[in-house]
């Protein structure tokens, strides 16, 4: 089954909080984008926005979802 394709976006971040992000990923063997999905993922499940591997739990609301 081929992947889903994925949402690319442009993420501006100040230095310091991309510095803490980068040496966090190195810790858990991961990219900077890993880890920001991994964070991610982990949020909106803990908020109750997301359940499952990849399932959103409610239909994508606002215009930036429908791209």
């Amino acid at each position: 089954m081929p992947l889903a394709e994925e949402k690319r976006f442009l993420l501006r971040l100040d230095p310091a909080i991309y510095r803490a992000l980068r040496k966090w990923a190195d810790d858990d063997l991961r990219s900077v984008n890993g880890q920001i999905e991994f964070l991610l993922r982990r949020a909106l499940k803990e908020g109750g926005r997301m359940k499952g591997p990849g399932g959103a739990e409610r239909a994508p609301e606002g215009p930036d979802e429908a791209d």
